[in-house]
């Protein structure tokens, strides 16, 4: 979830702290960065009265020094930061209840206490290997360094820690001597032992330096993507564990062979999904693992970057360049994975993501528990789109979960073409199946199932209030508008729920309510005013802006056109189901269209064929 999202979810008293920790950092860099001083002071008002989007734009201009702060204060919070700061900033950790988090972290600790006594074993066994490069030879060496750096304070009479320097050392030495991070961590253990209780404590430490949320009346820690991407960084980590995942789904077996190989790895007798296990558990670095690991030895510099050039067709990459060298292949390939997300959730509507994962979950009953274990998610309540979303959890994600095998399986089933990526071609179908009830939008606003039917849509009476809310917002995507699922998520409740959220700005949102009515003209005025009335003190008393109240309707009363017009209490503009399909068959057929949400803002019944006329 964003930054400007989880800032609407929490109370003032959480907002209050982050915004204390971004005032002490601004005041300390300002006075060395004359720049930033400027930028910041270009902000309106006072940093302790900003609203979310100030907040957000701020954030944004100290995130070097944000980032420097962090790294400190984390060498001094030890170990157990170290560890939680791990498990938070893994896939789906990211909005979690504090009890989860304590579990995950209970199961983190027995782990590496295992291997941590397994490695001690190994450490007091003679060895009769005298090659420097036994898997021994080198835990002794990192070992060694490692209880250095840790206990060198002591003989200054300071406290015993690990400076930020002596980490990049480290980092360095153990990428040298081939330790993966499972032993990094069971070593240090060795030699600073996490503990074992206590994380209440220390996860209120993170909240103190601005690392994390924790929302009280309910428990729930918010990590906000942002600082994932930043805490990633820290640890060295080039990609997220479901990014690196992509790329082994799309390697060979020799190339996971090579790989294992490459670091000492067992290969015989070992099944496909365990090898790509074990590459994740390793802790590879990304780019010496793409640019050395997965070709054979012999592999020269060519066929290395000819091999990443396929990997980016594999991957479906859209990149504008390939790069001529290595490196700037391999950089490319990270930093698309990176930014992909929100381009990813554009790929399929809001329905799309549902049909897919609807469809996905009868082929794979165990879809939904395989998804808990993969990304980690507490299962106390339905895993549905809504919540994969807020996890920033992509349609790709979800089929990249699957077995190269369960996605051929999928798309046979589903009568796809066996040529090209199964994955894109699963997408695609969903992305069509869109298509066609937005080309039937009039009929599905007017409940009007025979004509449905005669466009071989099969849909239920019961379902077609939420078609047509999703294929409102499926509209504003293709009209690029910034449908925030996030946000409404965050602030909706049981009782008040607003079917559509478009964003101007942080701050600035547009409420939306898709209604469809079988005959007749829409004439419910005061249940629906009471309904939107509702919406708007709900998001504006969590610090959002409410521009407008859109309604989209087959057609409206005379009554109902007036009310809206003359009330005084919000802004409500009110639009027809086929003017507004014919705003988007404008906008598509317009080579460089002008159009921006705030046509929808000018009150009463809007004129389509007006704003139609003029994009």
């Amino acid at each position: 979830m964003k930054l400007s999202n989880i800032l609407s979810s929490v109370n003032q008293v959480e907002k209050s702290k982050f915004i204390n920790v971004l005032d002490h950092i601004c005041r300390e860099a300002m006075e060395h960065d004359k720049e930033l001083a400027k930028r910041v002071h270009s902000l309106d008002g006072q940093i302790k009265h900003a609203s979310s989007g100030d907040i957000v734009q701020l954030f944004k201009l100290v995130l070097p020094h944000f980032e420097k702060a962090i790294k400190e204060q984390l060498a001094m919070l030890g170990a157990q930061a170290s560890l939680l700061t791990n498990i938070i900033s893994r896939d789906g950790n990211s909005i979690a209840r504090m009890t989860w988090i304590e579990s995950l972290y209970s199961k983190e600790w027995n782990s590496i206490e295992r291997l941590a006594k397994e490695t001690e074993t190994l450490l007091d066994t003679p060895s009769n290997d005298e090659s420097l490069l036994s898997e021994q030879q080198r835990l002794s060496i990192y070992h060694a360094c490692l209880k250095e750096a840790y206990l060198n304070d002591e003989r200054h009479n300071r406290e015993a820690k690990i400076t930020d320097d002596e980490r990049g050392i480290l980092n360095i030495l153990a990428n040298k001597l081939d330790i993966t991070a499972e032993h990094r961590s069971a070593t240090e253990h060795l030699v600073n032992q996490i503990p074992q209780n206590g994380i209440d404590d220390c996860l209120s430490s993170m909240r103190e330096i601005g690392m994390l949320f924790i929302r009280r009346k309910d428990q729930m820690v918010f990590v906000a993507d942002e600082l994932v991407a930043l805490l990633n960084r820290i640890q060295g980590k080039k990609l997220a564990d479901k990014h690196l995942l992509r790329i082994l789904r799309t390697l060979s077996d020799a190339e996971l062979n090579n790989v294992l190989k490459a670091h000492g790895k067992r290969i015989r007798g070992i099944e496909r999904k365990e090898k790509i296990e074990t590459i994740i558990s390793m802790g590879l670095t990304t780019t010496a693992m793409l640019q050395n690991d997965i070709c054979p030895q012999e592999a020269n510099v060519n066929d290395r970057k000819e091999r990443l050039k396929q990997l980016i067709e594999d991957l479906s990459l859209n990149l504008d360049k390939l790069g001529t060298t290595l490196d700037e292949r391999t950089s490319l390939i990270i930093a698309s994975l990176n930014n992909s997300t929100e381009a990813e959730f554009n790929i399929l509507s809001a329905t799309g993501f549902k049909e897919m994962f609807a469809s996905l979950q009868q082929h794979f009953p165990e879809l939904t528990a395989t998804l808990q274990t993969e990304f980690e998610i507490e299962d106390n309540e339905p895993l549905d789109v809504d919540k994969l979303r807020a996890l920033s959890i992509t349609p790709y994600d979800i089929l990249y979960v699957l077995s190269n095998e369960d996605v051929k399986l999928v798309r046979d089933s589903m009568g796809l073409s066996k040529r090209g990526n199964p994955r894109l071609m699963i997408l695609e179908s969903f992305a069509d199946a869109t298509d066609k009830l937005i080309e039937n939008y009039a009929a599905l606003a007017q409940r009007d199932l025979n004509k449905l039917k005669a466009a071989n849509i099969d849909i239920a009476e019961a379902d077609i209030g939420v078609k047509f809310e999703e294929v409102t917002k499926a509209i504003f995507e293709q009209l690029g508008l910034a449908v925030d699922e996030d946000l409404r998520r965050s602030i909706n409740t049981s009782k008040d729920k607003a079917d559509i959220i478009l964003s101007l700005s942080e701050d600035d949102v547009i409420i939306g309510e898709a209604k469809t009515c079988k005959s007749g003209d829409f004439a419910k005025y005061s249940t629906t005013s009471r309904q939107v009335k509702a919406y708007v003190n709900r998001f504006e008393s969590s610090g959002k802006r409410v521009a407008q109240v859109l309604i989209v309707a087959p057609s409206f009363s005379d009554s109902f056109i007036e009310s809206a017009e003359m009330d005084t209490e919000i802004n409500i503009s009110l639009l027809e189901a086929k003017g507004l399909k014919l705003i988007l068959d404008a906008y598509k057929s317009r080579r460089n269209p002008k159009f921006t949400a705030k046509l929808f803002t000018k009150g009463g019944l809007l004129k389509a064929e007006l704003i139609a006329k003029n994009i």
